[in-house]
């Protein structure tokens, strides 16, 4: 379908002044049900023996923060009803109805669910950190329309605060660097450099470079940024590739036909190229170190191909937003989210279900090479 930009770019900074000047009113506007909060059964069974890897460290931006931006001054956040509605304690920050795919991959790992960077303490950082931000990009300015957020260089430097906080405690660096490479490093980073930089009318970037030229400079970053991890002892990497931008709710919102976004789909692609590239070059360039590449459009496609297998019944609808695809605004405070959230793909304009999150977290675990490259998370953990 015709997609035109700019009209995406100047709904989306619509949305971010309704949002706010709904957050004081919302109980005036919207319709305030109790929400139900209720635990779901974990991905498998915890026994309460020790995790296949030491930690899980985590860096990415909404599709996996935890409530690092409860505290900051932001407009990206997720701390109130409805979001973790099906969450065991209610809103914490994380963006969906519950799990995330970060945490799902945590179960599998025999862990517990990481903490947020904003709220560890003590020897709740042992078994990791997650260090993710709403609205962080590679780039240092992306997002800015949000206001507060944490890029992810900052991430990173919050990584060595942690590395020094437990060295200190623990005997050293020397100590712990055992352990910091028997962990794994989750990242998954990109998709705001697009929908909250390139995509937006107030930045530079889409004047100054085409798709492959903005791809080329975001990748050339992220390897800098990568390969400062490895040099501050890390050894093993999961980095995910970007989705299907193209078909997710408020892109969708923006079009009459109800068809994907086939030009924002095709702006990503070269990112996703070159990041499956710079993963070969860093197994290479890195001794000891192994990248592995999620590929999330393949998970994503294999599931709307085959949404009954699986349950779906609503693949181009937020359960909780409004306007067209629910997706023209996104899940407000103290809204009255769809009942049949496991019959959803996405939860909000922007993020999925906590049943999609959980499937991918266990693709992503186990998958074949389709998904998981050049292996899946299970081997390289099992790594010595």
């Amino acid at each position: 379908m015709a997609f035109h930009f700019r009209r995406l770019c100047m709904s989306s900074a619509l949305l971010l002044v309704v949002l706010q000047l709904l957050h004081g009113v919302s109980g005036q506007l919207v319709v305030v049900e109790d929400p139900v909060s209720a635990p779901l059964p974990p991905l498998v069974e915890q026994d309460g023996s020790e995790g296949v890897v030491p930690a899980l460290f985590v860096f990415g931006d909404s599709l996996i923060d935890n409530g690092n931006n409860n505290n900051i001054p932001s407009f990206a956040k997720a701390n109130y009803f409805p979001y973790g509605i099906d969450f065991n304690g209610g809103p914490t920050g994380r963006f969906s109805n519950g799990l995330t795919m970060v945490d799902g991959i945590a179960q599998l790992l025999g862990l517990p669910l990481i903490p947020a960077y904003s709220e560890a303490t003590g020897d709740q950082v042992l078994n990791g950190v997650n260090y993710a931000s709403a609205a962080a990009g590679i780039l240092p300015d992306t997002g800015g329309n949000f206001v507060g957020r944490i890029p992810f260089d900052q991430q990173i430097h919050n990584f060595e605060t942690t590395l020094d906080q437990v060295a200190s405690k623990s005997g050293g660096a020397v100590t712990i660097a055992d352990s910091v490479a028997r962990s794994l490093f989750f990242i998954g980073m990109g998709s705001n450099d697009y929908l909250n930089n390139y995509l937006m009318p107030n930045f530079p970037t889409r004047n100054q470079y085409n798709a492959q030229q903005f791809a080329d400079l975001l990748v050339q970053q992220y390897t800098n940024q990568l390969t400062r991890l490895y040099n501050l002892g890390g050894r093993k990497f999961i980095v995910s590739g970007l989705g299907r931008m193209g078909c997710i709710p408020s892109i969708l919102a923006q079009g009459t036909d109800g068809k994907c976004s086939e030009e924002v789909n095709q702006l990503v692609l070269p990112f996703n190229t070159n990041v499956k590239t710079m993963i070969t070059n860093l197994n290479q360039n890195l001794p000891d170190a192994k990248f592995i590449y999620l590929d999330t459009a393949n998970m994503v496609q294999e599931i709307t191909t085959n949404p009954a297998v699986y349950g779906f019944t609503t693949l181009d609808k937020g359960c909780c937003g409004i306007g067209r695809n629910r997706g023209q605004i996104t899940c407000l405070p103290f809204e009255t989210p769809c009942p049949n959230r496991d019959q959803y793909l996405f939860w909000d304009a922007f993020h999925p279900t906590e049943k999609v999150n959980l499937i991918m977290a266990k693709k992503a675990f186990a998958g074949d090479r389709s998904v998981a490259f050049p292996i899946n998370i299970q081997e390289l953990a099992s790594l010595n």
